[in-house]
């Protein structure tokens, strides 16, 4: 029901959530919907009109895909629930994990005919990695070929968590009118040009099939929770409130999955849907309390607005209003001109402004509390991932993970007298998103800016030439690669001694190099008797750090392996940690040029869908670009291939396969590693 937000909300009637889900499957259009339903926005937004409110940026409109993750707030049945719409292309996937590093809960979106798309999975395990707890929406139930039941299958088999449907389905594809609810045995209808549902009595042809899915449902239940199972064993039955209660904690517990359904475009199963975030998904004292570090100690501070400060900024953005932070408040209470302070930069920090976020508008704060999802103006320092907390109680609270930048291009400013703007312009980019990066490469002196895929570094590039007018040169992309130890080396000695006048330098270290199962560095000390002093093992380790920026095969990163220092002698005068960290550093260096070593290139999982006429040119493309098909399978008309292809190869794809497929043809990738590249490996 409509509700307006009220000035106070308690804790336990807040829910952060997220949605989540592969590109076009509909996650736009549920947080439109969700906005209309609850009286947020009176006009229904809709992505291929440009019009909606969290796709506010010109090349989200554009594109027609969401880039940006976006906030928004609405109330439902006295709750208030603070929404963020994320991205669903790979390209965009750092969005997503520092969006779920502060949520409490999320809506996992499904195509009803695509069933768990390769970004889906993606996106449901980065939520694995922070235990956000989610339920399941499986939207366009109103196309040909959705099924509710093969999307269910898909949900269970590749992403392995116990789904619990709880409606049933009143009609298929374009005939699709309404749900049945399975725990008050009651059905939805929604007619056309009606916004809200018409409850009436179960359907006379689908009772049956109902009351068959209610006893799964039961069951399916009864198996996870012990209290719904003692209640099924006394009489053979769950009740509609022992079912809710059960639901709601298995989907806590991250246990069980609740699955919804309906058609979000058509604004079929959003009231529902509204009604099972607020029964189901936690609230912010709900979750457990957040822990961080100090001064080597660990603390926690739960969701109580009475304890010190403490809060996660996620996002920045620079605006014609000024540079906004994004917060998520773990505890107590910040209101404007208060002062905070930043762990991370070490200085204070002056709150300006508090703003409730609107998508690109904003209300006005006095205060903020625990649980709530705000913006500020007025800080300087503070970056994505940074903690800020009261000056008198420091903590610094766990940030998001970066990926590492995949693809990179060397940009220039077309005309000199821009170099400057692009330079800044550049500089506030990789502050507004982490997994860009920008350096200068030191043979060619050009500036290369590095991110995620084609699509990530084409839009900062555009966001470059929107905001400031400077016009920009950009080369062919580049992807990062890697290198790795394949054969070490044992016992590899470097002595480091220098004596130019004065204090000398003396460093003597006995390095093992082996390969690492695995991505990663790792490193560890096994010298006896005090040889080398733990302070300079220390040094080692730093200096063996430094070493990893070159590889001996093309001055790429190390990776994949485990250096071991097993033995080294110090000087009573000249041994210093500076002298150990050179040694460490140039030992490394030569050790890896004795060992034998491999060129890593990125590679993807690449799910082409295209007519059945065209599969085979698409796999003989497919092989031209070293592709390893890992699965194919058909539907009427069309079929769907799965193949592992070097990123390298995938530059200018997208073109091809429209060529090839008549424009019908579509493909998605993500990254799943490293493989070794063909050619590149260096033997001593």
């Amino acid at each position: 029901m409509r509700t307006e937000l009220p000035l106070t909300t308690p804790l336990s009637a807040v829910r952060n959530l997220g949605i989540l889900a592969h590109v076009d499957a509909g996650k736009t259009t549920v947080t439109e919907r969700f906005l209309y339903l609850t009286g947020s926005t009176h006009k229904r937004g809709e992505v291929h009109d440009g019009t909606t409110v969290t796709d506010f940026d010109p090349q989200e409109r554009d594109r027609g895909i969401t880039i940006f993750a976006a906030a928004v707030t609405c109330a439902w049945d006295g709750h208030r629930i603070n929404l963020i719409d994320t991205p669903g292309h790979v390209d965009f996937a750092d969005e997503v994990e520092r969006s779920l590093r502060v949520l409490d809960g999320a809506i996992a979106v499904f195509d009803a005919v695509a069933g768990v798309e390769p970004q889906s999975e993606s996106v449901w395990r980065q939520a694995d990695r922070y235990g956000v707890p989610r339920i399941a929406f499986v939207n366009k139930l109103d196309r040909t070929g959705a099924d509710l039941d093969t999307a269910v299958a898909s949900i269970r088999e590749r992403l392995h968590p116990a789904p619990l449907v709880v409606q049933l389905p009143i009609g298929t594809e374009a005939g699709f009118t309404g749900v049945v609810d399975l725990l008050r045995m009651r059905a939805l209808m929604w007619s056309d040009g009606s916004d809200t549902a018409e409850e009436l009595p179960v359907p006379e042809g689908l009772l049956e099939e109902a009351r068959r899915r209610r006893r799964l449902l039961e069951e399916a239940v009864a198996e996870l929770h012990p209290g719904a199972l003692e209640e099924f064993y006394d009489g053979s039955a769950l009740s509609a409130e022992t079912l809710r209660t059960a639901l709601r904690d298995l989907t806590r517990t991250g246990e069980g999955v609740v699955v919804l359904c309906g058609s979000a475009y058509r604004n079929r199963g959003i009231e529902p849907l509204l009604d099972a975030v607020v029964a189901y998904l936690p609230a912010p004292s709900d979750v457990p309390a957040v822990r961080g570090t100090y001064d080597g100690g660990e603390q926690e501070r739960a969701a109580d607005p009475r304890l010190p400060f403490a809060a996660l900024a996620f996002k920045v953005s620079a605006t014609a209003t000024g540079r906004l932070t994004y917060l998520r408040i773990y505890s107590g209470t910040i209101e404007k001109g208060d002062t905070v302070w930043d762990p991370g930069a070490r200085r204070t920090e002056r709150i300006g402004r508090i703003l409730r976020v609107q998508a690109d508008r904003h209300e006005r704060l006095d205060r903020a509390v625990a649980g709530d999802i705000v913006a500020v103006i007025g800080l300087k320092s503070a970056r994505a991932g940074s903690t800020l907390c009261a000056p008198d109680a420091p903590l610094v609270l766990e940030p998001p993970t970066v990926a590492d930048p995949v693809v990179s291009v060397a940009v220039e400013a077309r005309r000199s007298t821009d170099a400057d703007r692009l330079t800044s312009a550049l500089a506030r980019l990789a502050e507004e998103d982490p997994s860009l990066t920008v350096r200068t490469d030191g043979e060619t002196g050009q500036t290369v800016l590095s991110g995620m895929g084609e699509l990530h570094l084409e839009v900062a590039v555009e966001k470059i030439r929107q905001a400031t007018g400077v016009e920009v040169n950009v080369g062919r992309p580049r992807v990062a690669y890697r290198e790795t130890v394949v054969r070490g080396v044992s016992g590899m000695v470097f002595r480091h001694v220098k004596q130019d006048g004065g204090a000398g330098q003396f460093a003597h270290v006995v390095l093992d190099v082996e390969p690492l199962d695995g991505p990663g560095f790792e490193f560890r000390s096994a010298v006896v008797g005090g040889r080398v002093p733990q302070e300079y093992v220390r040094s080692v380790e730093a200096g063996c750090r430094d070493a990893l920026t070159e590889g001996p095969i093309g001055g790429f990163p190390v990776t994949g392996l485990r250096v071991t220092l097993t033995d080294g002698a110090t000087h009573v005068k000249d041994s210093s940690e500076q002298a150990f960290r050179t040694a460490g550093r140039l030992g490394l260096r030569e050790a890896l040029r004795a060992c034998t070593t491999v060129l890593l290139e990125p590679v993807v999982e690449v799910t082409v869908t295209v007519p059945e006429d065209a599969v085979g040119g698409v796999l003989g493309d497919l092989a031209a670009r070293r592709g390893r098909v890992t699965g194919s399978t058909a539907r009427t008309g069309s079929a769907t291939v799965t193949a592992t292809v070097p990123l390298a190869e995938l530059f200018g794809y997208a073109t091809r396969l429209r060529s090839r497929t008549q424009g019908r043809g579509t493909f998605t990738a993500r990254p799943t590693g490293y493989a070794p590249a063909p050619g590149a490996v260096t033997v001593r």
